[in-house]
């Protein structure tokens, strides 16, 4: 007898490398030998990958896992009864039930595939932001967001007439959490936060925040794309009703993400996108739809790219987390305390609680000249505005250089990278 198609076992995408897990130590040597791509030259020089956080290399068990489905498992999903069908789709809902556990949902079915988390974002907004949000509501944002976390509810705000309120940061880039609490209200139905600032590194205190949102009957959504492939999440702690993320920051492949969101709220959304596979039947005066989550994955979905989600997060979880968290810290230290010896840099995000990287400008330099150089010595890093734009006008700033950590990064691409920006000062001050 086949499958069950909704139900499979997850056992096989949650074995990660044991040979670190457990060890107290993160070897970070050993981890870099997983990835092909770091092993490359760039203009002559070894490469030092420092753009993680608009997207992470992939690890070998990725690979191998996206080669497999394609090589055997071939086939859509939910809707064959050919063996090659039954396999697609065992591997599809054993990577829903991975991310799930990744995640500590409940369940398997509070998990919706997307295409990453825009899409997932824009699904909260358009499926449960226009059923429950109205003229003179107001739906609160912080001044840190990635525009994915901002354009959405922008539409939602001018499409219902709604008000988008701005919660402000200080200095440091950290969230003013009295002003934050001073915008909440009767009228406050949504609280959208980045668990991480992609162009500060700031982490939220997400629960404390999401206690004061939901007190006034607010809905919580978290943009969490830059924060879980540095940090176990644990949705149920962190108190909110929705969060999303993307698995290329994951190490898992691009074209896939997921959103999590309460089973009570998923079940009681209209669907966002109609098509294939979301329905139970269809006529021309009529309409059932499946239940949550499929009514939101209309058409064929990111079969293969799923697959390689859950094969980055079994990579990911087969670590010690804590040895892991304990090297990007130490990274990040030695990588601020080298920056702060370069003339004429100046950090922008200088939060206590700090994750993944450090942005910077260089006085009397473009951050797109100080990449360009950069990349000359293979070095690579982000320049630009990041997609959030209005944070770094807050700091007075067009565009920042994103220096970005991932786990395969190690102290001596710290030194790469200072000796980069010397070369850059000599450059353009010679």
């Amino acid at each position: 007898m086949a499958e069950n198609p909704r139900v499979a076992p997850r056992a096989r995408f949650l074995a990660g490398p044991a040979r670190s897990a457990g060890s107290g130590a993160f070897d970070v040597d050993a981890a870099r030998a997983d990835f092909p791509a770091l092993r490359q030259r760039v203009h002559g020089r070894p490469l030092v990958y420092l753009d993680n956080a608009a997207t992470t290399q992939k690890p070998r068990a990725v690979l191998a896992a996206l080669r497999r489905h394609y090589v055997r498992d071939n086939a859509n999903v939910r809707r064959g009864v050919h063996l090659l069908g039954e396999r697609a789709t065992a591997a599809y809902e054993g990577a829903r039930a991975a991310v799930a556990h990744f995640v500590g949902a409940a369940n398997a079915g509070e998990i919706v595939f997307t295409r990453g988390a825009t899409e997932a974002l824009n699904l909260v907004a358009q499926s449960f932001g226009r059923a429950h949000v109205g003229a003179g509501d107001e739906v609160v944002v912080s001044e840190m967001e990635h525009h994915a976390n901002i354009v959405p509810w922008q539409m939602l705000c001018r499409a219902v007439g709604a008000t988008l309120r701005v919660a402000p940061v200080d200095a440091r880039g950290v969230l003013d959490e009295a002003a934050f609490a001073a915008l909440l209200g009767a009228r406050t139905k949504i609280v959208a936060l980045a668990h991480v600032s992609n162009a500060l590194g700031t982490r939220n205190p997400i629960a404390a925040l999401a206690v004061r949102a939901r007190a006034h009957g607010a809905i919580v959504v978290v943009d969490g794309a830059q924060a879980v492939a540095h940090a176990p999440v644990d949705v149920a702690a962190l108190g909110c009703d929705f969060y999303a993320f993307s698995g290329h920051k994951l190490y898992g492949p691009t074209g896939v993400g997921a959103l999590w969101g309460r089973a009570a709220l998923l079940a009681a959304m209209p669907p966002w996108q109609g098509g294939g596979e979301m329905v139970r039947s269809v006529g021309w005066d009529e309409v059932a739809y499946e239940p949550a989550p499929y009514r939101f994955e209309a058409g064929t979905p990111p079969i293969a790219a799923a697959v390689g989600l859950a094969a980055a997060i079994a990579y990911l979880e087969g670590f010690d987390r804590a040895a892991l968290a304990a090297h990007e810290r130490d990274l990040l230290a030695y990588a601020a305390d080298g920056l702060a010896t370069v003339p004429g840099l100046r950090m922008i995000g200088e939060a206590p609680d700090k994750i993944g990287g450090h942005s910077f400008v260089l006085a009397g330099v473009h951050p797109h000249d100080v990449a360009a150089v950069l990349d000359g010595e293979g070095v690579a890093v982000r320049a630009g505005h990041h997609c959030a734009q209005p944070i770094l006008r807050r700091f007075g700033v067009g565009a920042t250089v994103r220096a970005s950590f991932g786990l395969y990064n190690r102290r001596a691409d710290v030194d790469r990278l200072i000796a980069g920006l010397a070369v850059v000062r000599r450059t353009f001050d010679p």
